[in-house]
């Protein structure tokens, strides 16, 4: 009888000993979300190779180049012009720009900032933009711009949003 009582008694006892380990808190639960690596200054200094890469196509008058730092969907928002939506529209946009003469475009980030989740960033940057007028004479444009990126599913990062403006200070 003493055997069953104590079988009994260590029945009762083994549901409560498992519900205790179960709140010890020694495993840990298995939602608990993998640990973030923050990828940002890698993912800051991409852009501003894409940035020097970019340039350099814009200021060698190679439009397809240049358009290919856009996303398919991206948009390129000019002072005083509609807006221009797509890759291919902004390709032929710098294409229209490109077949003036004195056309000569430069530009470089002064500051990049990558989101903590890793999928978007923004850059504020000068640029320089020349066209000659219809006299030929080149007439030069110093003044800021902003652009957005995003990450692609490649890893790669493509202009979202390009929008320059003509404020010089």
């Amino acid at each position: 009888m003493t055997h069953l009582r104590l079988c009994g008694f260590g029945v009762c006892l083994l549901p409560a000993a498992m519900a205790l380990a179960s709140c010890s808190g020694t495993t840990p639960p298995a939602s608990q979300p993998a640990a973030v690596v923050d990828n940002r200054a890698a993912d800051e200094a991409a852009i501003r190779a894409a940035d020097a890469a970019w340039s350099k196509a814009a200021g060698e008058k190679d439009a397809a180049r240049t358009a290919s730092y856009y996303a398919d969907t991206a948009v390129l928002m000019v002072g005083g012009s509609p807006l221009t939506s797509g890759k291919d529209a902004i390709q032929k946009a710098f294409a229209d720009m490109m077949a003036n003469p004195g056309f000569a475009l430069s530009f470089a980030p002064t500051k990049v900032e990558v989101s903590k989740a890793g999928d978007l960033a923004y850059e504020i940057g000068d640029y320089s933009i020349t066209f000659s007028d219809k006299k030929g004479k080149p007439q030069t444009t110093k003044a800021k711009y902003v652009v957005v990126w995003g990450k692609q599913p490649d890893g790669s990062w493509k202009v979202l949003v390009d929008s320059p403006n003509t404020t010089t200070d």
